[in-house]
């Protein structure tokens, strides 16, 4: 068994990450989770210790993993923390405010030994993984472009924030989504071109980006805004044989949101409506029709976690797309400084 225990007890630990740790019951178990507060604005479960003394974790032996989950402004301090307690470590993305402080990070947990990774859970969406099936199936022929959306229609939350900050920034928040999974899929890129907004206006919140990312000739686009009262699809991928449209996004945060969990067989699984179109041609004509979507598995993040530092497997999320990740959110963020 890995036993592990939470640094934060918000909407992160016990959406994102209890419903999934918990469905590995036969591998991991989890023991204590903190909160400097105290507060329990979610029901307590049961046999979890919940503490706001830190020291209950870092001075326990028993506590193999730490998850962090606090905000993006805390996972430097506390992750160095955790690893000088000589204790494993998984972090929520982004991982660290700089690509400097995740360096010195990495660097420390292999003087130590130690595991240290990202929480990058999206690699595991219905929608990536559909999109992936469906290039890997050869139908669209030689990739030409690739858009990727990350949409909503929130005005309150940029006309809610007054001051720009690199930690509210759409960019840093969202954008460490589907940036991660263009650098997992597609590997690093021979350039990028950035376009981060402020909609509202300077020194308000970054409510747009749009980065184009360059594979020979091959475009990857990622791009998300508040301000889509329609959300664009969440991929659409353009091949010399073929186009394949992928509308709605992966399901699992949709059911996540009406403590509908995965202990249930349908969790997050796509109903026909949900499906994507697949237009191509071929040798036998023109071909038009719907792709089952995979099945999305945040719980797979955790499958990775434990094979890694209980079975020595390569870890999934690598420290140098971590780390690229990072110069690009601070590329981008950068540009706003410069207009």
């Amino acid at each position: 068994m890995l036993t592990i225990a939470y640094l934060g007890n918000g909407k992160s630990t016990n959406r994102y990450h209890i419903p999934f740790a918990t469905k590995l019951a036969d591998k991991i178990k989890i023991k204590t989770i903190y909160s400097p507060s105290g507060r329990q604005n979610w029901a307590p479960l049961p046999a979890i210790k919940y503490t706001t003394e830190l020291a209950d974790i870092l001075d326990d032996p028993a506590v193999d993993l730490v998850v962090i989950t606090t905000p993006l402004k805390f996972h430097y301090e506390y992750t160095k923390k955790v690893l000088e307690a000589g204790k494993h470590v998984l972090v929520e993305k982004p991982f660290t405010e700089t690509s400097e402080e995740a360096v010195e990070l990495f660097e420390l947990a292999k003087s130590k030994n130690l595991f240290l990774q990202c929480y990058q859970n999206r690699r595991f969406d219905s929608d990536f993984l559909t999109v992936q099936k469906i290039i890997e199936s050869g139908k669209l022929g030689d990739l030409i472009e690739i858009e990727m959306h990350y949409d909503y229609f929130r005005p309150e939350v940029p006309e809610n924030v007054t001051h720009f900050s690199k930690e509210d920034s759409y960019l840093y928040g969202h954008g460490c989504h589907t940036i991660d999974q263009v650098l997992s899929y597609f590997g690093e890129p021979d350039e990028i071109r950035y376009d981060v907004r402020q909609l509202l206006g300077e020194d308000r919140m970054n409510d747009y980006f749009d980065l184009d990312f360059y594979y020979g000739k091959l475009k990857v686009s990622v791009k998300s805004s508040y301000f889509r009262l329609k959300e664009r699809p969440s991929f659409v991928v353009y091949g010399k044989k073929g186009v394949f449209t992928k509308q709605t996004k992966d399901r699992q945060e949709e059911h996540l949101k009406l403590f509908y969990l995965p202990n249930h067989p349908d969790f997050g699984i796509d109903l026909p409506e949900h499906y994507g179109l697949l237009t191509y041609v071929d040798e036998a004509g023109y071909h038009e029709e719907k792709v089952v979507s995979e099945v999305g598995d945040y719980s797979r993040i955790y499958q990775g976690v434990y094979d890694a530092i209980v079975n020595g497997q390569e870890k999934i999320v690598k420290d140098e797309e971590t780390i690229l990740q990072l110069q690009i959110l601070e590329t981008g963020i950068a540009t706003l400084e410069a207009k």
